[in-house]
């Protein structure tokens, strides 16, 4: 019962909070960090136990990085890498470097300097998005520019949390293994993921695809989660790390999409719960006791991000207004910062009062992220030179008509529109069906030449996707079991 009545406790708080901070525009998560102050100990003590708790919802996070390495296709990547590694590069390195020498001025240590530099070089991806989305911005010069930024950081937030726990000191008489084991350890786990997840996984998840029984796919899922996070937990890497490999193995996989929407409502739900973990062990009488050194923290973290990022779009070309939009788009902390902190503590290379100062810190910027967007606006309204222009939608893979069953007639509607050169989407539910379009193609494509594109998903059946490449590159066919 007791399990039971903290669960209505976070539920009750949440559905009561997060709309409301919805609702004023400031977005889920602080609406999420604010519910778990309210109910933690700092104000009505509804629950204590935050280190217990914080150990459940970091599998919240787990979740998010096998979500982000399932979206980050190679391909897609090697296209953007110029813009993602220049821009990305040299705002996460010149922040960090920036933020690293005032913290060994200021007397902090070496590493724990590198480890909140890096931590507080991040931003938090979910507002600026959001963000960017609310405004129509996403298109614009700086929405592309702040898009491959956070895109670079995402993707340097694993390395950061695999680094972590190396700078740890290990107790003198705490058993240790030689380096040469360790090393090991990691090549083996990380050589057993790879091969696993081509040799293995997928025809596992072909299995579970033809019983037709979505729990099971689920279950499957969230196996492939967890079991990859514990590989490298027992070697002793984050277990971020494997949930992030396993959904990169899986990016290009016909089941991609089918495990992004079976895992997201976890995802939501154990991100939530991690927020209001972060939230409950907020030091809020760090506000009322030093109040000043705490907003000026604030005030110096956004001021040199927004300059760096300036700084950055300049270099790479951007104009005046662009650069300024870029740098009111991401000064602020990000939601790695929460979970880079947590292992630093951890590990022993960051001190306790020091982490709850900066998530403070952190929390209080993400706070002000809607309020810097509205000033950047009201400032840009002071200037007269033209509106910046909007890009073109970019084409997708998304096509215009959806052929709900492939048989005989699916089959004379798909030669139809294809006779037109109309793109279109097909969805049936055989798997036979599918192997044998992937084996010897349809309406006319070369045998063979099909791959694997995406996974569709519906209410009633699994779904994965088969793009077809026919003899005219233009003419092309997916087919959904």
């Amino acid at each position: 019962m007791e399990m039971l009545g903290q669960a209505a406790i976070f539920l009750g708080a949440a559905v009561i909070v997060v709309p409301i901070f919805k609702r004023l525009g400031l977005g889920a998560i602080i609406g999420y960090l604010v519910a778990g102050a309210l109910i933690g100990p700092a104000a009505f003590r509804l629950v204590t136990d935050v280190e217990a708790i914080s150990h459940l919802a970091e599998f919240g996070v787990v979740l998010l990085l096998f979500i982000i390495g399932l979206e980050l296709q190679p391909a897609r990547l090697w296209s953007a890498r110029w813009r993602i590694l220049g821009l990305g590069g040299a705002q996460v390195g010149l922040t960090a470097a920036v933020l690293g020498a005032i913290a060994m001025t200021a007397g902090v240590n070496v590493k724990t300097a590198i480890i909140l530099s890096l931590a507080l070089a991040l931003s938090s991806t979910a507002f600026v998005l959001q963000t960017l989305a609310e405004r129509n911005q996403l298109a614009t010069k700086h929405g592309r520019a702040a898009f491959a930024i956070l895109l670079f950081q995402d993707i340097a937030a694993i390395p950061i949390l695999a680094v972590v726990p190396l700078l740890g000191d290990v107790a003198a008489d705490a058993p240790r293994d030689p380096e040469w084991i360790t090393l090991l350890k990691v090549a083996g786990a990380m050589i057993a993921v790879v091969a696993g997840g081509h040799y293995l996984l997928r025809p596992a998840l072909r299995i579970m695809a033809r019983t037709r029984v979505r729990e099971l796919f689920t279950a499957i899922a969230l196996l492939i989660v967890t079991g990859t996070s514990l590989v490298m937990e027992w070697v002793g890497i984050s277990m971020a790390l494997g949930a992030f490999m396993a959904g990169m193995l899986l990016a290009n996989s016909e089941f991609r999409h089918e495990l992004e929407a079976d895992i997201d409502p976890f995802k939501g739900l154990f991100l939530g719960l991690f927020f209001m973990s972060v939230g409950m062990g907020l030091d809020l009488g760090l506000i009322t006791q030093r109040p000043f050194m705490v907003f000026g923290l604030v005030i110096a973290l956004l001021v040199i991000k927004a300059l760096i990022a300036f700084a950055v779009g300049r270099f790479a070309g951007l104009n005046r207004g662009t650069s300024r939009n870029l740098g009111a788009a991401i000064p602020q902390g990000g939601e790695f910062a929460f979970v880079i902190f947590g292992v630093a503590v951890a590990a022993g290379v960051l001190d306790g009062k020091l982490s709850e100062l900066l998530i403070l810190v952190v929390s209080l910027s993400m706070a002000a992220t809607p309020f810097i967007a509205m000033l950047n606006d009201r400032i840009s309204t002071w200037f007269t030179r033209p509106k910046e222009a909007v890009y073109d939608t970019m084409p997708d893979d998304v096509n215009p008509v959806i052929i709900a069953g492939f048989g005989r007639v699916g089959q004379i509607v798909g030669r139809i529109l294809r006779a037109r050169q109309i793109r279109f989407t097909a969805l049936d539910a055989s798997a036979e069906h599918v192997d044998f379009v992937k084996r010897y193609g349809n309406l006319g494509s070369k045998p063979n030449k099909s791959k694997v594109l995406s996974v569709e998903s519906d209410n009633d059946s699994l779904s994965p996707s088969v793009y077809g490449e026919g003899e005219d590159d233009e003419k092309q066919l997916v087919l959904a079991q």
